[in-house]
């Protein structure tokens, strides 16, 4: 018998969603480069605040990435290597950024794009306060 599936959604709460919110984490001017991304963040919460998780804006320029597939497709991998790191990462505020040109992902490329997103949320949670 097949086990049942729990979908585990990208919610509201761990995203940001307002100008204002990415107008913050860019003006705290401190970001991490990896060979295809930014990751801005801003600075660390207190643990009693309503919002006492890290949170994640992801900016995926058309200059960088023509097609909206493409586009799409890296977000959804932001998203998900997010979401599985989320646990471990300090109370910020997170915008991944794409730096360079590219092409539409292939398989390959999908994977080692995952792996830098993993290795820069790991110098993330390195950082904490």
């Amino acid at each position: 018998m097949l086990a049942q599936f729990q979908p585990q959604p990208f919610s509201r709460q761990y995203r940001l969603t307002k100008t204002d919110e990415f107008s913050s984490v860019f003006g705290f001017r401190r970001a991490l480069r990896g060979k295809n991304f930014l990751l801005h963040y801003g600075e660390s919460r207190p643990a009693g605040t309503s919002a006492s998780h890290a949170r994640l804006g992801v900016v995926i320029g058309k200059k960088f990435l023509r097609g909206a597939v493409g586009r799409n497709c890296l977000k959804r991998i932001a998203r998900e290597t997010f979401r599985l790191a989320r646990s471990r990462l300090p109370a910020r505020d997170l915008v991944l950024r794409l730096s360079v040109k590219m092409q539409k992902p292939k398989r390959q490329v999908r994977l080692e794009i995952a792996a830098e997103i993993r290795q820069l949320l790991a110098k993330i949670q390195e950082k904490r306060p």
